[in-house]
């Protein structure tokens, strides 16, 4: 899925940005104001598609700054940009790194006219002979982030190619979003970055980021109206893209996590955590109000699963299990990491939600990624307008929110031997059910054969139905098992859809 290692470049990076702000960061700005505007702004971008693409080089200093020199290169509390004004709007760079080695530009945006920001390694206190430092006065930035108003953590950044991230409303971080994916699933995948941003503050609680993105494949506009909640960051995302050249996959709204294993999918060589994760369900709200779930497996090869949808409410991907005694982690929490749920606010049309994945044998590795292709075909000369709103929660069921109907959610599953040689177990409990009702099980398989099916409530657990499916697979592949609880004919749970493999 990617070449980029997110995950070593954000602990890297995390060290950078740790102290609180008091003072105001003048000694940024340039002197070069010009006017600035979202139609400028989408102009500029349709524009690149008229020239070739041109790769933004690398800093020759960059690869010089690793996790040592970052974590001892600390941003100065009185260089944070609007660290003299209240709220949630202080911000702070990231230095360019051996993990973000191509410089982005960052300009301030106030009363219609954009400023540029000056880079001066000064901002940064760090030993002499630190590398950061040797960077030179016009090295760039490699990104910025969002600093909460006690100045102890920060709720937003964007540091390389087209990544953003938030945490959850328990301050942890988890996965992470991209502007765009292209090719994802097809082994020759593209990122193209932000190579602009401007910085708007729209109040003590919110900033507006305009982004330019520019790639060998498409260019550009993106403007995300973000705000800090106390349920969580809300962005609403507004793009305009132009393609270069034809694009076979084009993914919106994408976010990227990681998936190692669960309870029923440890395999060999687990840690002695009983569950490593960041999300366990991508869930899909379709038009009809049909809620989906499909849990994240850490597959034996690249896999991608695909739902065809037109016009979805929305989609995302749930860290449904927030249980401490479920992982034991008690250094980075994977029970509080954050839910992220695309929601467009423009018709969709028709499409397909794709969830692709690939197998990895650690944390550290992002081998998850879910974002929707659109039917029409991405070709140059066709403008594609996007709109949707991101929320990054501690929500379990966005999905059932979205389609205004409650519906029991699949809460856990596991997975063992069968009754019969040779055959498998799912037994999947459903949260939500309602005392006393006695629903039929609905269930569907590809590649095998159903032997048996059986549901009851679980005695003590109030609302938990269980339901239990053996079943024997053909060939070696994954079997697709689809599966839920009726009643009276409507549903009552989420779709579920399970794939069983070897």
């Amino acid at each position: 899925m990617t070449k980029i290692d997110r995950r070593a470049m954000i602990a890297a990076s995390g060290a950078a940005l740790l102290l609180p702000s008091a003072l105001g960061a003048q000694s940024l700005i340039g002197n070069r104001p010009a006017p600035f505007s979202w139609e400028r702004l989408v102009a500029q971008a349709q524009q690149l598609t008229r020239t070739p693409f041109k790769e933004t080089p690398a800093h020759p200093g960059a690869a010089k700054v690793d996790y040592i020199a970052q974590h001892e290169a600390r941003f100065r509390d009185e260089r944070t940009l609007w660290g003299d004004l209240p709220g949630d709007t202080g911000i702070r760079f990231f230095p360019l790194s051996q993990y973000s080695t191509q410089p982005v530009t960052i300009a301030i945006v106030d009363n219609g006219r954009a400023t540029p920001l000056r880079y001066d390694a000064d901002m940064f206190d760090a030993p002499a002979g630190n590398a950061v430092k040797a960077l030179g006065p016009d090295a760039g930035f490699a990104g910025f982030r969002i600093m909460n108003a006690a100045r102890d953590g920060d709720w937003l950044s964007f540091l390389g190619a087209s990544y953003f991230r938030a945490p959850s409303p328990q301050k942890q971080f988890g996965l992470s979003a991209r502007a765009i994916a292209i090719n994802t699933s097809l082994g020759k995948e593209e990122f193209p970055r932000f190579t602009h941003f401007w910085l708007e503050r729209t109040g003590e609680h919110g900033v507006t980021i305009y982004a330019l993105l520019d790639g060998a494949s498409i260019t550009g506009a993106y403007r995300f109206v973000s705000s800090l909640g106390a349920d969580g960051v809300h962005q609403d995302v507004t793009a305009a893209l132009f393609p270069r050249r034809p694009i076979e996959e084009l993914g919106l709204m994408a976010m990227t996590s990681m998936f190692w294993y669960d309870q029923a999918n440890r395999g060999k060589g687990t840690d002695w955590r009983p569950e490593i994760h960041d999300s366990d369900i991508l869930s899909i709200a379709s038009a009809d109000g049909t809620a989906h779930a499909r849990p994240i497996i850490n597959p034996p090869t690249p896999l991608v699963s695909a739902f065809a949808e037109r016009d979805p409410r929305g989609f995302g991907l749930v860290q449904r299990d927030r249980d401490f005694d479920h992982y034991q982690d008690d250094g980075v929490y994977y029970d509080r990491r954050p839910t992220l749920w695309a929601t467009p606010t423009r018709a969709l049309g028709q499409g397909e939600v794709r969830l692709y994945s690939f197998p990895t044998d650690s944390e550290y590795t992002d081998n998850v990624v879910a974002y929707w292709t659109p039917e029409a075909a991405a070709v140059p000369g066709r403008r594609i307008d996007a709109s949707y709103r991101v929320d990054w929660s501690a929500a379990r069921a966005p999905a059932s929110a979205a389609s205004e109907q409650k519906v029991a959610i699949v809460e856990n599953v596991w997975r063992g031997r069968g009754d019969e040689e040779g055959s498998d177990r799912l037994v999947v409990d459903f949260a939500g059910v309602a005392d006393g009702a006695k629903p039929d099980i609905w269930t569907d398989i590809s590649a095998g054969t159903m032997l048996k099916t059986a549901g009851y409530p679980v005695l003590g657990q109030p609302g938990l139905y269980r339901m239990v499916l053996d079943l024997r697979r053909e060939g070696t592949g994954l079997t697709d098992i689809r599966a839920q609880l009726r009643l009276g004919g409507r549903a009552i749970s989420e779709y579920l859809h399970y794939p069983v493999g070897p």
